[in-house]
């Protein structure tokens, strides 16, 4: 198993390996290119995430931005007006945390997997996954870790890529998704595989409806599915039960 379409379609400690060193090398250059490939949509998606979280609720209260990468989300929900609250972001390739700790305050990076968060069960009054769920191991046991530290009652918003299903549009996507995104994205971060492991590993998400009902199934109530940018990305937006 060495290609990233295969590290895409299994679990375990092979795949939890290669996507910590993938993002640790492409670190640099992570938000450059998230910016230039989505053409800059990606900022609109994240505070549409932070939105749907519903903080305001619970302006000081403590919120986990999991799978947190460059903390671009735990940055958006920091920088807020009238929160006064605690962000923790958390991801187990600590360089990109080292690279977004100055993007705000109130944020508390922390390097953990997960899989094994080392939070007491009830710990978060929310949480944000922008981009992550589908490099997890496994994702059942990975929405079962959030179901733990999220208190009942508290919000789950995961943003994800899907295939969009409008015809001419899905194969002009496609096209570029597969073709033209890796190649620029070699190019930009000089890692080989990195950005051909993406279009793989969106391919073998599961479809939203699906995973609706694994989010249903691990805790979760009154999951709803928001498409955005014509099914580009998906806004999942849950309740801890």
């Amino acid at each position: 198993m060495s290609t990233p379409a295969s590290l895409s379609r299994v679990d375990g400690e092979e795949k939890r390996s290669y996507v910590r060193s993938m993002f640790t090398a492409i670190a640099p250059r992570y938000d450059l290119l998230n910016h230039l490939l989505s053409l800059g949509i990606d900022r609109r998606w994240r505070r549409r995430a932070v939105e749907e979280l519903r903080w305001q609720t619970a302006p000081e209260g403590t919120y986990l931005d999991l799978c947190a990468g460059t903390l671009d989300l735990a940055a958006e929900l920091a920088r807020r007006p009238g929160f006064r609250g605690r962000v923790v972001g958390a991801d187990f390739a600590v360089p990109m945390l080292r690279l977004g700790v100055a993007k705000a305050q109130r944020m508390a990076p922390v390097g953990a997997d997960a899989l094994e968060l080392p939070f007491a069960s009830g710990t978060f009054g929310g949480c944000l996954v922008g981009f992550g769920v589908r490099n997890l191991a496994n994702l059942e046991a990975g929405i079962s870790e959030i179901a733990r530290v999220l208190r009942p009652g508290s919000r789950l918003i995961v943003l994800e890529f899907a295939t969009p299903t409008f015809r001419p549009f899905r194969w002009l996507y496609l096209w570029y998704f597969r073709r033209v995104l890796p190649l620029i994205g070699r190019m930009v971060s000089k890692h080989t595989s990195a950005y051909s492991y993406l279009p793989a590993s969106v391919d073998q998400f599961p479809p939203p409806q699906q995973f609706r009902d694994l989010l249903t199934a691990r805790g979760f109530a009154d999951v709803a599915i928001q498409p955005l940018t014509l099914g580009v990305a998906v806004l999942y937006a849950g309740t801890r039960v």
